[in-house]
């Protein structure tokens, strides 16, 4: 896939002011955005010749940067982070549960930090779909890993960036100086989700329970239905809309006039930059782990590069048989865990550790889950650069969360459309379009997967990890969530 020199410069024409409603605004962009050919892969691009003359201008451009650091707040600092490896629902963690899964990254950060576990503060970790025996996952995990009873954990749920919502939960507890050692997290198992008896099986027999005669129980028993045996699946729908995830992504991309060949072609690119950052090693985040009764798994088995030929032969998997959104341009059900060391900077430095990189600003939004569910990123970046003071030209390193491909590209063109800013986000001017040549280079979640309450981590872990090996100072993490939300913060290297 060789880039291309040019640009993809696009404007939707505004004359006078239409008479919308928020459905029809998108309707509206539908109509009025030009139908590029693979746009996805000609923004921002140079000539790969101009690669060598990018990393020097980086590099020089990071020595004249400033710090973050603000007058009277402590320097927070992530020193180190792992997660298991990311594997396909009903493979090798079939068996296993979410809490062996969130023992097995807090095992591994252990043996790659080896922090003494009676130093640790707190532990915080995200989840989505709760086991209801573990329904605090960060505390049995916790147990399990060996840490001390007296080492509190809690639990918390923000759909796709619950693990970001445990770090940040993290700063705050290390920023108000309550805590000075956090291990932030997050876990999720799709190869073992609840499946509830259905609401009419459970009212019949919580009052079964309850009965003291057998007249009682004989009168309960009598009611029962074979209906009432219909189970229960976890809801795949937004609840306030009762539309799926993907069914929204497909809109989305109609809306913004993305062809079903361009999100072929940025899966594509996902698996293979994942694949190529697989082989080179550069996944250092990635700790094996033994599964019990299997054998050790040492790396994710999601990355899988195909052609577009093979890509285009699926059929749609929402909106049916028109729709662009496929098994192959969306992030597929995954298993995994992941876990970061969060402390404060004079704490990490008497420790004798040096850090990997500052957590600086960071941002969380909210919109309308009908129409912009999947656009967080798009709402949080500017808001977090506003807050940090820089700009997108100040960016080293993108880390976005890859929902689907619709999704990514589909947040790329509002980010770089002065309509929509003016007239979806109240904003002068647009923040901009992130080049492609520093956005999600090690792969995303498309092909690296997506554990929901997981994914946070891991993209902090990239951007520290990108910024070390590629010479950068700053990277933005950016994600969207079910019920219209989002979240961006700012990471910056930790000096060398």
């Amino acid at each position: 896939m060789a880039p291309h020199s040019s640009t993809l410069a696009w404007k939707i024409p505004w004359t006078e002011e239409p008479d919308f409603r928020m459905i029809s605004l998108l309707t509206y962009t539908l109509k009025n955005l030009p139908n590029t050919s693979k746009w996805a892969l000609r923004f921002c691009m140079r000539p790969l010749s101009s690669s060598s003359q990018l990393q020097a201008a980086a590099a020089s451009q990071t020595k004249s940067k400033k710090t973050l650091a603000k007058p009277n707040i402590r320097n927070i600092v992530v020193v180190d982070g792992v997660r298991t490896p990311f594997l396909l629902s009903g493979t090798s963690y079939k068996d296993l549960m979410p809490h062996d899964l969130a023992r097995a990254a807090l095992s591994g950060l252990l043996h790659r930090t080896s922090v003494p576990k009676d130093v640790v503060d707190y532990i915080i970790f995200g989840t989505v779909i709760q086991e209801v025996k573990t329904s605090n996952v960060a505390r049995e995990a916790a147990l399990g890993a060996g840490f001390s009873d007296k080492t509190p954990a809690h639990t918390v749920t923000m759909a796709c960036i619950s693990s970001n919502q445990a770090m940040t939960t993290a700063v705050g507890l290390i920023a108000s100086g309550q805590c000075d050692v956090v291990v932030a997290g997050g876990v999720e198992l799709m190869s073992d989700i609840p499946i509830r008896h259905s609401r009419k099986m459970r009212k019949m027999m919580l009052d079964l329970n309850k009965a003291k005669t057998l007249a009682q129980r004989l009168s309960i028993i009598s009611k029962f239905r074979l209906n009432f045996l219909s189970p229960e699946l976890p809801a795949v729908s937004e609840f306030s809309t009762s539309e799926t995830m993907g069914h929204s992504a497909d809109r989305l991309a109609a809306a913004f006039a993305i062809s079903r060949e361009e999100q072929d072609e940025y899966a594509l690119r996902s698996h293979s930059l994942a694949k190529k950052a697989q082989d080179e090693g550069l996944l250092s985040d990635v700790v094996p782990f033994k599964v019990p009764g299997r054998d050790t798994v040492t790396q994710d088995n999601g990355i899988r590069p195909s052609s577009l030929d093979q890509m285009a032969k699926l059929k749609p998997a929402f909106i049916k048989p028109y729709g662009t959104v496929t098994a192959a341009n969306s992030s597929f059900l995954t298993d995994g865990a992941s876990a970061v060391l969060i402390m404060a900077e004079e704490k990490a430095l008497a420790m004798g550790y040096k850090p990997k990189a500052y957590l600086r600003d960071f941002m969380y939004v909210s919109q309308d889950p009908k129409d912009q569910l999947l656009l967080g990123p798009t709402y949080a970046t500017p808001k977090v650069l506003e807050k940090a003071g820089l700009t997108m030209n100040d960016i080293d390193v993108f880390e976005f969360h890859e929902a689907f491909s619709g999704q990514i590209l589909a947040n790329l063109k509002a980010m770089d459309s002065d309509w929509f800013a003016q007239n979806y986000m109240g904003r002068k001017a647009k923040v901009g379009l992130p080049p492609l040549e520093k956005f999600n280079n090690w792969g995303g979640s498309l092909s690296l997967g997506h554990p929901f309450g997981a994914t946070g981590c891991r993209l902090v872990m990239a951007a520290a990890n990108r910024l070390r090996k590629e010479g950068g100072q700053y990277g933005l993490v950016a994600a969207c969530a079910a019920g219209g939300q989002g979240h961006a913060m700012i990471v910056e290297a930790y000096p060398k």
